[in-house]
């Protein structure tokens, strides 16, 4: 068991300290990893020479667990790409890359160029496996979907309906119609769809739009296509909770991100407008972010771990039409790991976070493992590069949780 200092908390009316920490026992394996109970530990000062020095050894948790992937992850181009590769290489053994690039990623030989642009990217010593991504149009053509699952590279295709989200002005615009020859060949060979689940009528409330497409084209599409497996990507409403849970296991299911685990709609106001907590889909009433924490630490294997984290340098998220997309990565696994603490779940989290994704796109899991460890330590408020700044989730606050190298 580690022995770290942690969360210090003195009463100025004593001469004795009380540290508080959360005592843990870690077993073999992390499903054997207890969490007892909360304890103080009383220490008298020491003196030396004139000055009194309070000493404690305190218990800290940690725990192993295998390596988790990012099943949903924005990583640009560019010098963004170059900037913000690392954050997500050192911690994530794979991420699925999103194609919403200028121009998007519409075939093989483009994914296979972008590929050859992140692997490039990556510290020298990096492991990182980027899985790529098309990005669905009127015009994607069947037979580029049967290269795209012949070619090892590509693992699923990526539906932005037209004008929903950053870079999607592009997307599809005709499911039903143009796109159905292509859905059917995915269906046939494997290919998983990955949905941005949100309708674009303007007529419709941006608080709806989930829910609305939930109603109007996923249900339809299941029905047309019933072997089609489809991920519901970034979910934020107890309505997707519900649509994925009464779905076929293996053939649906749900990409889940820390900003919809832990903030509610509130967020985006609190103290004037929070440009760094916007997203799409937008964050939603608490009783959305209650339904999807109880769904992702409920141990089901049709929700998995995607953080949707969307670099965006800080002018262009703070000007009169602020972009959205929140920049999760450095912060995103201590965030989840707090959210399944907080539930009283930490024992699934590792299944989220590292075994429901491989397994749905029947890829092996790792064999990798990282350490979770609880110190206190404080977020950033931005990073700096050469071209700008990046503001990260919970900028400046501090967390109870990171990762040991």
């Amino acid at each position: 068991m580690s022995i770290t200092c942690m969360n210090l908390h003195s009463r100025s009316a004593s001469r004795y300290t009380h540290f508080h920490a959360w005592e843990g026992v870690r077993q073999k394996g992390f499903n054997k990893c207890a969490y007892i109970r909360r304890i103080s530990v009383r220490t008298a000062p020491r003196a030396t020479g004139n000055m009194e020095v309070e000493v404690s050894k305190v218990r800290s948790i940690d725990f192993t667990m295998t390596q988790p992937d990012d099943w949903h992850l924005h990583l640009r181009d560019g010098d963004l790409l170059e900037s913000v590769i690392a954050h997500s290489a050192t911690i994530f053994g794979r991420a699925i890359v999103m194609p919403n690039l200028k121009p998007p990623i519409t075939t093989v030989a483009d994914a296979v160029s972008y590929r050859e642009r992140i692997l490039k990217a990556l510290p020298s010593d990096s492991k990182f496996t980027p899985l790529m991504t098309l990005y669905l149009t009127d015009n994607t053509n069947h037979n580029e979907i049967r290269l795209a699952r012949e070619s090892g590279v590509v693992v699923g295709v990526k539906l932005y309906p037209a004008g929903a989200t950053t870079n999607s002005e592009d997307g599809v615009t005709d499911l039903f119609g143009k796109c159905m020859p292509v859905l059917k060949e995915m269906m046939e060979c494997g290919l998983p769809l990955l949905v941005h689940g949100e309708v674009t009528d303007p007529n419709v409330d941006v608080f709806d739009r989930e829910k609305v497409f939930i109603e109007n084209i996923l249900k339809p599409l299941v029905n047309k296509l019933p072997h089609l497996k489809i991920v519901m990507e970034h979910i934020t409403t107890i309505d997707a909770v519900n649509f994925v849970k009464s779905s076929v296991e293996g053939l649906v299911a749900a990409t889940v991100t820390p900003q919809h685990l832990l903030l509610n709609r509130n967020a985006l106001f609190q103290g004037g407008l929070q440009p760094h907590n916007y997203c799409l889909p937008v964050l939603k009433r608490e009783i959305h972010r209650q339904a999807i924490v109880s769904a992702v630490t409920s141990g089901s294997k049709q929700f998995f771990l995607g953080t949707d984290s969307a670099p965006h340098e800080r002018h262009q998220k703070e000007r009169s039409c602020g972009c959205a997309g929140i920049y999760s990565a450095p912060v995103a696994l201590p965030l989840y790991t707090k959210v399944f603490e907080e539930a009283g779940a930490l024992e699934k989290f590792e299944a989220f976070a590292s075994f429901n994704g491989p397994d749905f796109y029947g890829l092996p899991r790792n064999t990798s493992k990282i350490t979770m460890q609880k110190v206190s330590w404080q977020v950033p408020e931005e990073y700096n590069f050469s071209f700008g700044s990046i503001v990260p989730m919970f900028s400046g606050q501090i967390l109870e949780w990171c990762v040991v190298d």
